[in-house]
Order: C-alpha cells, then sequence, then structure tokens
C-alpha cells in the first residue's frame, strides 16, 4: 500500500522559511512524480510544483516561483519543500501526491507542462500538513 507522510508544517512569521517532507513508501512502481498542493480554506487545491524523480525536471506555480524550491533524496524516497519569503496568502493544507510513471519496461508519456500541477493527474495523496503564515 503506497504511504505518503508529510511532515514539516507550522506557524511563522512573515518572511520566514518552512521546510516541507514528503516521505513515500508502500511503492512498487520504479518511478514516480511528485507533486505539491495546497488548499486554504474556501478555495479550490492548488497545483504548485512538481518534480520527476527519474530526471529531477522541475515545475512551479507562477504564486511560488522564486520562493519555493522543490528537492528529492532518491535514496530515502523523500520529497521536499522549501518554503521562503512567507507571505500571510501562503496559509494553507499543504498536501503530496504522487503519479506512477514507471514499472519495469512501462514508462508513462511524461505529464505535458500545463498538466502537471492539475490534481487529477496524481493517484496517491498524503494527509497533509498546516502550513500558518501570521502577518
Amino acid at each position: 500500500e503506497v504511504q505518503l507522510v508529510e511532515s514539516g508544517g507550522g506557524l511563522v512569521q512573515a518572511g520566514e522559511s518552512l521546510r516541507l517532507s514528503c516521505a513515500v513508501s508502500g511503492f512498487t512502481f520504479d518511478a514516480y512524480a511528485v507533486g505539491w498542493f495546497r488548499q486554504a480554506p474556501g478555495k479550490e487545491r492548488e497545483g504548485i510544483s512538481y518534480i520527476r524523480s527519474s530526471d529531477g525536471d522541475t515545475t512551479y506555480a507562477d504564486s511560488v516561483k522564486g520562493r519555493f524550491t522543490i528537492s528529492s533524496d532518491n535514496a530515502k524516497n523523500t520529497v521536499y519543500l522549501q518554503l521562503n519569503s512567507l507571505k500571510p496568502e501562503d496559509t494553507a493544507v499543504y498536501y503530496c501526491a504522487v503519479r506512477p510513471t514507471g514499472w519495469g519496461t512501462i514508462i508513462k508519456t511524461p505529464l505535458p507542462l500545463n498538466d502537471r500541477l492539475k490534481p487529477s493527474e496524481y493517484d496517491y495523496w498524503g494527509q497533509g500538513t498546516q502550513v500558518t503564515v501570521s502577518s
């Protein structure tokens, strides 16, 4: 059973930083992509970052570009999201999600750029971690 566990959320002041972690376990696929999403109260879930395990290719939403950095440690099956220069509007529950992309010789076609941050493209989700930024 695939499990994703997010950690690292908390309460910080505007301008401060946090580092979120997403530990992935229980999977049988050889390659995958991980997306980070966030959802504020009353708002739709927003895709903010993506990384592909096979080559480290990344994508960012305009709302976080230049402030957030996604990275991965494949040996630990863990993906990180460094959140810098946090703003009150970054307050949300942050989720990571996995899209399996390879099983042996079976390789999924990589997602086009416009689809990488769509929640519907991901199969497994974590429980979320709260990030609250005070002004």
